[in-house]
C-alpha cells in the first residue's frame, strides 16, 4: 500500500495571516483611490488575486490597473504585515506526527512563491516539507483544484490516499474538485457551518493534534506504524 499524504495549506491553516493579506489589500486597494470594505477583502482571501481582486473591486488582475495594485500588495504585505504574522500553536509538532506516521507532506498555497518560504518559515516546517506548490504553478487558484492537483503530481501521491488540510471554503472546494478528502480548520476564521462538506473540521492544528487518533488523518498511516 503506498504511504499516505497530507497536503496543507498555510495561511490562515498554519500561520495567523488572513487579516494581514486583508488589510495589504485593502491598502492597496487604497493607494489607487479604490475604497474596498475590509470586511469583503476578508471573505475573498484564500483565493488568489486572479479570482480575489475582480470579486472585491470589479478590476481584472491581468489589466495595467490590476497589475499595479498587485504590486503593491505584494510590497504592503512584504514590508509592513508579513513582520506581525505569527504561528498557530503546535504546527512543528502536527507536522513531526505526519512524519512519525511516514505520511509524505505537500504544500498546496495561493501565496505566491517568494511569500510561501517566509511563511514556512514562521510556521517552524519549512524544514519538514519537501513538495511545495503556489499560484505559480497554476494558471487558475483556489477554489479552482489547479494548485491541488499540482501538489498530488508533485508529491507523487494517491488520491484515495491523500487528505488536505485547510482553513477556507476555497480549500474545501478545491480539494473536492481534485477528489480528495478535506479536513476543516476553523482558526482561519471560518466555521463549522462555512465548512460544510469537510470530513472533520477542528479548532485548530493544536486540536487536530489533541485529537489525532480520532482524526482521518490516523488512517493514512502504514499497517506497521499502527501496529508498532
Amino acid at each position: 500500500m503506498a504511504n499516505g499524504a497530507v497536503i496543507l495549506d498555510v495561511d490562515g491553516t498554519l500561520v495567523d495571516s488572513n487579516d494581514a493579506h486583508a488589510r495589504a489589500w485593502v491598502d492597496a486597494f487604497a493607494r489607487h483611490g479604490i475604497a474596498v470594505p475590509f470586511e469583503k477583502v476578508r471573505r475573498a482571501i484564500g483565493m488568489g488575486g486572479d479570482k480575489l481582486m475582480p470579486s472585491v473591486s470589479g478590476i481584472r488582475e491581468d489589466s495595467e490597473q490590476g497589475q499595479a495594485i498587485s504590486r503593491d500588495r505584494a510590497e504592503l504585505f512584504q514590508s509592513t504585515y508579513l513582520p506581525q504574522v505569527r504561528p498557530f500553536p503546535r504546527v512543528r509538532e502536527l507536522v513531526e506526527r505526519f512524519l512519525a506516521d511516514a505520511l509524505t507532506l505537500a504544500v498546496a498555497s495561493s501565496a505566491k512563491e517568494d511569500e510561501l518560504e517566509p511563511l514556512l518559515q514562521i510556521a517552524a516546517v519549512a524544514d519538514l516539507i519537501p513538495h511545495r506548490t503556489s499560484s505559480d504553478d497554476a494558471e487558475r487558484s483556489k477554489p479552482d483544484p489547479d494548485i491541488v492537483q499540482a501538489a498530488l503530481r508533485e508529491a507523487r501521491a494517491e488520491r484515495a490516499r491523500t487528505i488536505m488540510i485547510g482553513d477556507t471554503p476555497y480549500d474545501l472546494e478545491a480539494a473536492a474538485r481534485a477528489r480528495i478528502e478535506f479536513v476543516g480548520l476553523e482558526c482561519g476564521g471560518w466555521s463549522r457551518a462555512d465548512l460544510r462538506g469537510a470530513a472533520q473540521v477542528f479548532a485548530s492544528p493544536a486540536d487536530l493534534l489533541e485529537r489525532y487518533e480520532q482524526s482521518v488523518c490516523a488512517r493514512l498511516r502504514p499497517l506497521t506504524a499502527r501496529t508498532s
